[in-house]
């Protein structure tokens, strides 16, 4: 026997529940709550990223030394000029380095806090959880100029440090720029982290505790994989993050000379388009934007493929 559901509207604000068998359509809130976003998508997201590419596939012309400039339809003649450019593929090798050592540290400072505070060992798991997201609330040019204080031997309070190791050099300034991007996000992807931890059933621990593991084990085996999606959404946002780097390096200019205009890609795209240059700039920013995509992209198949083979 076919039992047939009666699809009705319920009038908004009658407050009526909806009769047990029957399905409500919400096609009309549907619309109120898509059209903000997208407009917004579309506005500030998808109207840039077109713009950045028109602008990419022009060059300008001037008529003699001294002449007006127009542009004119250029092609690829950017991006041929962007594969050429040789200190901008540098850049992206820094960053690639910066990430492979800083984003692992990084996320696994952010997983161990995270597991600390679902252990329950920590008391005043409120007052850790604020205290280590705080560094995130404090602006990353405030931040890089509060660190390049204390790395600066002149001003820094830890000069017995500063002294012996010249924190700003051209062999140290990357890796002293890779602290203070962990100072700031550590507590954001923990964040994280321990939201996922939260949501784990307590009938998964009393389970495993039933079976003999104890806290060590039930982390390493029960913990750690569950929030494996988290960890994997955080490792995506740090990709992008290591590939826009851009504040600190900026700061760390007025403090240290081994940082260049072009020490980071970012960096490069900021000065390209202070020269003025903005069409090369916008094609440095479109290649960029594809370096990111692609590398976001491996990493999430990767994981896709360890988990399916799992």
């Amino acid at each position: 026997m076919t039992q047939t559901v009666t699809t009705v509207d319920v009038p908004e604000g009658s407050g009526t529940p909806p009769t047990p068998g029957r399905a409500v359509r919400y096609g009309r809130a549907v619309p109120f709550f898509v059209v903000p976003f997208g407009l917004l998508f579309i506005l500030f997201y998808l109207v840039p990223i077109g713009y950045a590419i028109v602008q990419s596939l022009y060059t300008v012309e001037r008529t003699g030394t001294f002449g007006p400039a127009r542009e004119v339809f250029g092609g690829l003649v950017q991006y041929q000029r962007v594969f050429e450019d040789g200190p901008f593929w540098t850049s992206i090798g820094r960053v690639l380095l910066f990430g492979v050592v800083q984003v692992p540290v990084m996320l696994g400072l952010a997983l161990l806090l995270a597991l600390l505070l679902d252990s329950g060992l920590v008391k005043g798991r409120r007052f850790f959880r604020l205290a280590f997201f705080v560094p995130y609330a404090v602006p990353g040019v405030i931040a890089a100029i509060m660190w390049g204080f204390l790395y600066s031997p002149n001003l820094s309070p830890l000069k017995s440090i500063t002294s012996v190791v010249d924190l700003l050099s051209a062999d140290f300034v990357l890796w002293a720029m890779a602290n203070v991007v962990t100072w700031v996000y550590v507590g954001y992807n923990m964040l994280i982290i321990y939201s996922s931890l939260l949501a784990i059933p307590a009938e998964v621990y009393e389970a495993a505790r039933l079976d003999g593991a104890g806290p060590v084990r039930i982390a390493w085996s029960i913990k750690i994989p569950l929030v494996m999606p988290a960890i994997v959404l955080t490792t995506v946002f740090s990709i992008i993050g290591t590939l826009q780097l851009l504040a600190e390096p900026q700061v760390f200019r007025s403090f240290s000379s081994a940082v260049s205009s072009t020490y980071t890609p970012n960096l490069t795209v900021y000065s390209t388009s202070s020269i003025p240059n903005f069409n090369l700039a916008a094609a440095f920013s479109v290649v960029l934007a594809l370096a990111t995509f692609v590398l976001s992209f491996a990493f999430l198949k990767f994981t896709q493929r360890k988990g399916a083979a799992q």
